[in-house]
């Protein structure tokens, strides 16, 4: 598939080894509540809180922490209110970037997102400045060891995927917004076990990293990731194969 961020496969790499559970529930929370605010808290008429759930369910997290999510998003029970915001930006070798946020103080989070980019060698840019270079795509990585590739190519064309590619122990199944839920399910009836599912900001093109860039780059992705207001980072990187012997 033209347009495939190593970025994805780097971040699949570093949650084999990184142990970062409590940080990842956090975000998942926020998603749950925010997704229940806005559509509703039962996850059958609301596809954004199923695929919230899923996504918590297939981080091992309990319950309970779904159940008290969903009230706080509707209302049943105190809780924050989250805005929604993208940002858009670039790194180093020219790299665009989008960033997805959550947060109850928008001023702390661009501040904080700015800090990660100027001591990385990025900025923040306008809107619209690199959305354009994105497009908004159903993606489902799945662990290529697992699964016979004959029969999650099946399943996933059969459903309406447009593509499914196979690049370092992973598949990664693309689809268009209207059939992202319908591959998802049929992959699940097939027994396939996905270790990602989500709508994504797929770039339409990449931009090749090497050396210093690459270092740089990752690094800077790496400190967007870690901060607690941010859900999801997309940048059109290929980063150089031998820049991630450090990953």
């Amino acid at each position: 598939m033209a347009g495939h961020s190593k970025w994805k496969q780097i971040k699949r790499k570093k949650a084999i080894t990184d142990n970062k559970r409590a940080a990842n529930w956090t975000k998942l929370i926020r998603e749950i509540t925010v997704a229940a605010r806005g559509g509703g808290g039962d996850p059958a008429g609301n596809p954004r809180l199923r695929l919230a759930v899923d996504t918590a369910r297939a981080a091992n997290m309990p319950n309970e922490n779904i159940d008290r999510a969903i009230k706080k998003g509707t209302g049943e029970l105190e809780g924050v209110n989250y805005e929604e915001i993208t940002y858009e930006a670039y790194g180093p070798a020219g790299v665009a970037i989008m960033i997805d946020a959550l947060t109850d103080n928008p001023n702390r989070t661009v501040a904080d997102i700015r800090h990660v980019l100027n001591r990385n060698g990025g900025n923040l840019g306008q809107a619209n400045s690199v959305a354009w270079m994105f497009d908004r795509r159903g993606q489902i990585v799945l662990d290529a060891e697992r699964f016979e590739e004959a029969m999650v190519l099946e399943a996933a064309l059969e459903a309406g995927a447009d593509d499914v590619e196979t690049e370092e122990g992973a598949y990664t199944v693309t689809t268009d917004l209207a059939n992202f839920h319908a591959v998802r399910d049929a992959l699940r009836e097939r027994g396939v076990e996905w270790e990602e599912a989500e709508l994504a900001m797929v770039p339409k093109s990449t931009v090749r990293v090497e050396g210093k860039d690459a270092e740089r780059l990752l690094k800077l992705l790496e400190g967007l990731e870690d901060s607690d207001d941010v859900q999801k980072v997309y940048a059109n990187a290929d980063v150089d194969e031998a820049s991630l012997s450090g990953v």
